[in-house]
């Protein structure tokens, strides 16, 4: 018995046809489908919400502000010189407008690092950083004052810049969005 090889039938234009109809309607679901897919995950701002942010205190050098953001807030991380931190300890608490110890607005043995919210208490304007007269913070809006501690000195602000919660992870690297255990059950204690 001889086997005879058939040849496979010529593409048509039909053939073409119906592919190119599969490939635009393959395409047409997927674009339908995605912002089904899309809504399913939460947004950036959820996802910011409550997530704790790690900052590297390595690359700051002293004297420098770095600006980080957590839950759509600034925050200032500020490498503290061994002058500003003297500056900031030896200030009469007693003639602050907002008193407040330079030690109860840093971590216990890590002094030369400040962390506060980045927004002036009196009208959340943006201060400058190293400037004004205590050479903290200056906000040239409506001429807030403050110090290398992040207190009010000078201007309409009622109180100092706030610290938010952090601690410190290693030597060189915080997480601003959530507070050591200790300092938590002390808090409550």
């Amino acid at each position: 018995m001889a086997t005879t090889a058939t040849a496979a039938p010529p593409a048509t234009r039909r053939d073409f046809l119906l592919i190119a109809t599969g490939a635009v309607g393959a395409v047409g679901a997927a674009a339908v489908a995605w912002p089904f897919v899309a809504a399913l995950a939460p947004d950036a701002q959820t996802v910011a919400a409550g997530a704790p942010v790690e900052v590297d205190l390595g690359p700051i050098a002293a004297g420098q502000i770095v600006k980080v953001f957590w839950r759509g807030k600034l925050i200032f991380v500020r490498h503290r010189t061994d002058a500003e931190i003297k500056a900031a300890e030896d200030v009469n608490v007693a003639t602050l407008p907002d008193p407040q110890p330079d030690s109860a607005r840093v971590k216990q043995g890590h002094a030369n690092f400040l962390v506060v919210y980045g927004n002036c208490t009196h009208l959340g304007c943006v201060p400058l950083g190293n400037e004004g007269a205590f050479k903290g913070w200056f906000c040239p809006c409506h001429g807030s004052v403050f110090d290398t501690s992040g207190r009010i000195r000078q201007g309409p602000a009622p109180i100092n810049l706030p610290v938010p919660p952090y601690t410190f992870v290693s030597d060189t690297k915080i997480r601003i969005g959530e507070e050591s255990k200790t300092a938590t059950k002390t808090a409550a204690a």
